[in-house]
């Protein structure tokens, strides 16, 4: 693609968003959230994490996170409600304020990415899974896994969770648990089947879910190149037998490159992310988006803060 619009946007992209009027606010690792009584307004910025620290900006991420959001959800809406009220701007949406549950349900469909390194060091065993022995990187699991994690604040890291553990912990009872883990595997299912339709493979991702009074529902983000991995699948088999990585289009890649370019998975602290990695990966955000909606994204550079002021005015959630 040509990246003319994303080496323009790197001085422009939306690091972070002060709107005190909107509401009570929370800034998580990529979201800044306001809270107006029954609703939400989040705001989807550039910002890129992994291994649970911020690294940098990507231009255009927050839009195409939250237009990419939006298109699943509107997909997937007869499998189980979804939060979202109304988006007023590529990088907002409104949703319904629902009660979350504290557990990020991370649904796979291959062993790859940190299960596969959880496998390597033996300690994939914190899920309470039964895995066989002799698995090869990226191999298809026979049916997809529930891998819930714990989720942290900001600074602190996610930590896996067996069900019988999360259940003892109160993070879910065991009724509302079947539900979710009904509505991930179907969630899931019906990502998959989308995913190949439009060449790729949606290897896995993370859900997670509220309630309004006894009503389930999705929140966040959903199957977005964030939150999942994807690769080409018509490349899967041949890069699959030669042990070759596959073809990605999603975070994994920035994972890849601080582990073998900087030799950094966590520990202290992060390096600088060169300009050339930011684009890299931001056409492989945009490259995503137009393979799963069929849809080119046309890339306006500009100031993302003005637009969205303006957009959240002329809707009436900002006076």
């Amino acid at each position: 693609m040509n990246t003319s619009a994303l080496h323009a946007q790197l001085p422009l992209t939306l690091q972070q968003m002060d709107l005190p009027a909107l509401g009570q606010h929370y800034r998580g690792k990529v979201r800044e959230t306001y809270r107006q009584d029954d609703r939400l307004i989040l705001v989807t910025t550039d910002r890129l994490s992994a291994f649970d620290h911020i690294l940098t900006t990507l231009p255009f991420k927050g839009e195409v996170l939250n237009r990419l959001a939006a298109f699943w959800f509107e997909r997937t809406k007869h499998i189980v409600p979804n939060h979202v009220l109304d988006v007023p701007d590529a990088n907002v949406t409104v949703a319904r304020a629902c009660q979350p549950f504290a557990v990020e349900v991370v649904v796979r469909g291959y062993l790859t990415g940190s299960l596969w390194r959880d496998y390597q060091k033996g300690t994939h065993t914190a899920y309470g899974l039964p895995f066989p022995d002799g698995l090869r990187k990226d191999e298809a699991f026979p049916a997809p896994l529930i891998t819930p994690s714990t989720k942290a604040e900001y600074g602190l890291h996610d930590e896996p969770i067996s069900e019988k553990e999360l259940l003892a912990r109160g993070l879910a009872t065991p009724r509302d648990w079947a539900r979710i883990s009904e509505a991930a595997l179907g969630l899931f299912a019906e990502g998959q089947k989308w995913a190949r339709s439009r060449g790729l493979i949606l290897v896995d991702t993370k859900y997670e879910f509220g309630k309004v009074g006894d009503t389930l529902y999705v929140i966040d983000e959903m199957h977005t190149p964030d939150s999942s991995r994807y690769w080409m699948a018509d490349e899967y088999e041949a890069r699959f037998a030669k042990g070759e990585d596959q073809r990605m289009l999603d975070k994994e890649n920035i994972r890849q490159w601080l582990i073998r370019e900087r030799n950094f998975s966590g520990q202290g602290t992060p390096p600088p992310i060169p300009d050339d990695v930011r684009v890299d990966l931001a056409a492989k955000y945009v490259a995503a988006y137009e393979h799963i909606t069929g849809t080119p994204l046309t890339l306006e550079p500009g100031d993302v803060k003005t637009r969205i002021e303006r957009n959240l005015r002329e809707k009436g959630y900002l006076k």
